[in-house]
């Protein structure tokens, strides 16, 4: 397992390494509708759509990221708004009731997957245009959170977060990762870093005080994100949202907290 999961992780850095870095925001585009595609088909078996419905319902997310695109409108903000309302209210609404994946909810869950994957494209986009390092500062955000959180919650998780959903996370864990990623935040600005960033973006517009709260929201945000996807495959009895990365899971599994994080991040800026 050990073995093809860095199989996996090294061919998806060849591809994504050279596109984020060198490559035009056309191309940054492209390859992130691959992976709305991807995630579309992904959303729509877990909500209970058979093969060919799954496979319709990835592609109907890719012709929005088409028809926004062709629009013009990749750097218009117009899917941010309507998927950060889902994330606001029906995200922590999930993780309170947990309802079942039927009826009006089922209804509601196959509007939104393609809403939720076409913004979270939009928002990679958006970030794109302003720049490599403020991109990264988006997802190390993510990223951090959940690093600091597997560390903290095996150093000193007791109480758990979620035990119906993940048992395996914990509110020490959740709390290390919101620490981690203040303390690189703190880092970033003491550096003097002159690439535009998030950190920087929030503390010349915000300030510090109101700059460290946006990024709480952010990564609470995160945990929203992972426990929802968690909730889904629960529901949908999967251990993973597919296999299509062989060792990790779906693109769904690697993705799902940067769904809501992306934007509402970019709302911001």
């Amino acid at each position: 397992m050990l073995k093809t999961r860095v199989i996996t992780a090294v061919v998806l850095l060849a591809i994504l390494l050279p596109v984020i870095f060198v490559g035009t925001p056309a191309q940054f585009a492209l390859l992130a509708a691959v992976i709305v595609a991807a995630g579309g088909w992904e959303w729509g078996r877990l909500v209970g759509l058979n093969g060919t419905g799954a496979v319709f319902y990835g592609a109907l997310a890719l012709l929005g990221v088409g028809l926004t695109w062709a629009g013009g409108w990749m750097l218009s903000p117009i899917w941010l708004k309507p998927a950060a309302v889902f994330w606001v209210l029906a995200g922590p609404y999930t993780l309170a009731r947990r309802p079942a994946t039927k009826g009006a909810w089922r209804g509601l869950l196959l509007v939104a997957g393609p809403v939720l994957l076409i913004a979270a494209w939009q928002a990679l986009c958006l970030a794109r245009e302003r720049g490599v390092a403020f991109l990264l500062s988006v997802l190390v955000i993510v990223w951090l959170a959940d690093t600091g959180a597997y560390s903290a919650g095996r150093a000193f998780g007791k109480r758990k977060l979620a035990p119906s959903i993940s048992p395996g996370k914990s509110w020490e864990g959740a709390v290390g990762g919101w620490l981690l990623v203040l303390a690189v935040a703190a880092a970033v600005l003491a550096s003097g870093l002159q690439a535009p960033t998030i950190v920087s973006h929030l503390a010349s517009t915000q300030g510090l005080g109101v700059g460290a709260l946006t990024l709480t929201m952010l990564v609470a945000f995160s945990v929203v994100g992972d426990l929802f996807e968690s909730q889904l495959k629960r529901q949908a009895g999967v251990k993973d949202s597919s296999a299509l990365l062989p060792g990790h899971g779906g693109v769904l599994d690697r993705i799902d907290a940067l769904l809501p994080v992306l934007p509402l991040a970019l709302l911001f800026v």
